[in-house]
């Protein structure tokens, strides 16, 4: 996940967690189980300063992986001397972790332990929780009626992820939507608090429209007899992405359906839906009507003639190649011309 903005202000400082599960020593609080490892990865690079084999009650530890493959550890023998006396180092049969405590941190530097916000840290172990594993989600799209789809995300998981980094009015975007569960998630959390959250989900080929959206569509009009599972209400618009919609050379990609065009160009101008039919009328929006005057083999012309089709609106935006009204007309019928294909809006 990723934050546009990392100051915690911006993020809700209570996380709901299981405090049955959670342990308490001379140090701190802490998940049963919960360390992190001190010895590098591969990918960490090598030092001198980190290679270093390490006595820590009565046993020699190497900085070696599974494979025997001499690495280095991510601290220096200082740090690592004061972790062994603070009694935070966790062994396992072949190397040393350290413990994660909820409330205190192993500060760089000082190599002291200092207190910090328990609220506002999420461990790994927050999320080790029975309602956020993969069987849930196979559950939970089953029950929906979808069924060809592995591992997807628990539903119960991606809200938690919410909440902690949103407010009522945030939109979220998932660029691998899958399953749908995001949306999912939004709809509920929507529906328990009240929120006006929205989502932008973005998914690939046949996996869009039958799986994706269809698993939205279901969630908002409601499934299955349970009351968990009635309808989240909401709405939401489904759009494919094809080919480009204007060449390199800046001409109208002749690849594109003219419904897909016309389509963009109404709602880039207005974020709504066009009118499904042949003529050049786009749609109405806020009292503007919208024209796309537009033929593959042709020059298409806003004149005097084309101003008797027009239906009646408070003002115009037209699409066409040429316009020869004055601008005394334009004024009049409060027209504004927009050139083929110079001012429809690059994707």
């Amino acid at each position: 996940m990723y934050a546009k903005n990392k100051n915690t202000s911006y993020f809700n400082k209570i996380i709901e967690r299981d405090l049955t599960k959670i342990r308490i020593d001379n140090i701190g609080k802490y998940f049963d189980g919960d360390s992190s490892p001190i010895l590098a990865s591969s990918t960490q690079g090598y030092s001198v300063g980190g290679d270093y084999d390490f006595e820590y009650n009565g046993k020699i530890y190497k900085p070696v992986d599974s494979k025997g493959n001499r690495r280095r550890w991510l601290w220096t023998i200082e740090r690592m001397k004061a972790a062994a006396k603070l009694g935070i180092l966790v062994e396992t049969k072949t190397t040393l972790r350290v413990k994660n405590y909820i409330d205190k941190e192993f500060q760089v530097g000082t190599n002291v332990m200092v207190n910090k916000n328990e609220n506002l840290i999420a461990t790994s172990f927050d999320l080790m929780n029975s309602n956020f594993t993969n069987d849930k989600g196979t559950g939970e799209i089953e029950k929906i009626g979808i069924s060809n789809f592995t591992f997807p995300k628990p539903q119960n998981l991606i809200e938690f992820c919410i909440k902690l980094a949103t407010d009522k009015n945030s939109i979220i975007l998932d660029s691998f939507a899958g399953s749908g569960t995001t949306a999912h998630a939004v709809l509920e959390l929507n529906k328990k608090d009240g929120g006006n959250r929205k989502f932008i989900l973005v998914e690939m080929e046949d996996y869009a429209e039958n799986i994706t959206a269809e698993r939205v569509k279901r969630v908002i009009k409601g499934y299955g007899k349970e009351p968990e599972n009635s309808a989240t209400g909401g709405d939401f618009s489904f759009y494919e992405l094809g080919d480009r919609l204007l060449e390199e050379n800046g001409n109208l990609n002749e690849k594109v359906s003219i419904e897909k065009i016309r389509e963009y160009i109404y709602f880039s101008e207005t974020k709504e839906k066009c009118e499904q039919n042949d003529s050049d009328f786009l749609g109405e929006c806020n009292g503007v009507a919208y024209y796309f005057i537009y033929k593959k083999d042709d020059i298409t012309t806003l004149d005097f003639e084309y101003l008797a089709k027009l239906k009646k609106a408070s003002s115009y935006v037209i699409y066409a190649d040429v316009c020869v009204l004055s601008d005394e007309t334009m004024m009049k019928y409060n027209i504004t011309f927009k050139k083929i294909p110079r001012d429809i809006k690059k994707v």
